[in-house]
């Protein structure tokens, strides 16, 4: 079998430990990394972990589990991924990062990997995604250490929730079954849904806004029935460099929490372009927040509807 090893690395205005802290800490890397959907922690014991990683790959949307142990004090991750995808045989690797200065460090990120039946195809078809997913992650990497104090006040998450008497599994297959939104929510013109693995959706819609627009949006979704839809849109309107969120379904004895939670980074550049000259980054907080909130009130108000139909 051909074990193919290969290397990036790059260098970072940023101190180790920091750097470090951003690749240990999984739950941002949908924030971080531009191939990343959602990550699941399965299970952790000590340093060792088993994530569960969500992520498109040449543009197709794959998961796989990867076990992971964390050496604080060298600054090292090693991963291996334990339920491969196809066409991977096998993947590993170790993040190393290494001080260059107390305000600068390098990142080097190595992978080892094997394609099912050693098919040289696979195989060139690994070798493309891991150099563009090696690349993508490291720049991204970069881009987020070092701006993540210039952009901290452009990053900001809310909730929405709304209590329903009905069960869990109502509102879920509600929020689930996207492709019956156009005829259950006045709002989404049209809808592709695609489901090329169990639970893991590719959704396009057309949304109308209040003055008739529509406009297009396309968002990978990852379901776990039947408490929990997490997402990242892909297609971001002018004023978003970011958005990701997800919907849960909580249910107790007088019936189901539903809500809807949203984190967005802003992009300041089209502020002035979308809101006038004179808007505030709290102006474009506001605006973001009230478009949002208006869609995701509307889908909780109509699955609250079905869901008590139901019962």
């Amino acid at each position: 079998m051909t074990t193919r090893e290969v290397e990036h690395e790059i260098t970072v205005s940023a101190p180790a430990q920091a750097v470090y802290r951003l690749i240990a800490e999984v739950r941002n890397w949908p924030r971080i990394f531009p191939p990343t959907i959602y990550v699941d922690e399965v299970e952790q014991d000590g340093n060792t972990e088993r994530i569960r990683i969500w992520a498109t790959a040449n543009g197709e949307a794959k998961n796989w589990t990867s076990r992971r142990v964390l050496d604080p004090g060298a600054l090292h991750v090693t991963f291996r991924q334990e339920v491969t995808a196809l066409p991977v045989a096998a993947m590993g690797g170790t993040w190393i990062i290494e001080p260059v200065s107390d305000t600068e460090s390098r990142v080097r990120l190595l992978h080892d990997y094997r394609a099912v039946d050693d098919d040289p195809e696979s195989l060139a078809w690994i070798d493309e995604a891991v150099d563009r997913n090696s690349r993508s992650e490291l720049a991204a990497l970069k881009g987020n250490v070092e701006h993540a104090h210039a952009s901290e006040d452009l990053t900001f998450s809310f909730e929405d929730t709304v209590r329903i008497n009905g069960s869990a599994k109502d509102v879920y297959d509600f929020v689930n079954d996207a492709h019956l939104w156009p005829e259950r929510l006045p709002h989404v013109a049209t809808v592709h849904l695609t489901e090329d693995a169990p639970g893991l959706q590719t959704l396009e819609m057309d949304t109308r806004a209040k003055d008739g627009s529509t406009h297009t949006t396309k968002s990978y979704r990852v379901c776990f029935p039947h408490h929990r839809i997490a997402y990242k849109q892909v297609t971001l309107p002018a004023l978003m460099v970011l958005h990701t969120g997800y919907w849960t379904f909580t249910e107790d004895t007088d019936g189901v929490s539903a809500s809807s939670q949203h984190t967005v980074v802003l992009n300041t550049q089209n502020i002035a372009r979308v809101l006038g000259p004179d808007a505030t980054v709290e102006d474009a907080k506001d605006y973001v927040r009230a478009a949002l909130s208006t869609n995701s009130r509307a889908t909780l108000g109509h699955a609250k509807d079905h869901a008590e139909g139901k019962r």
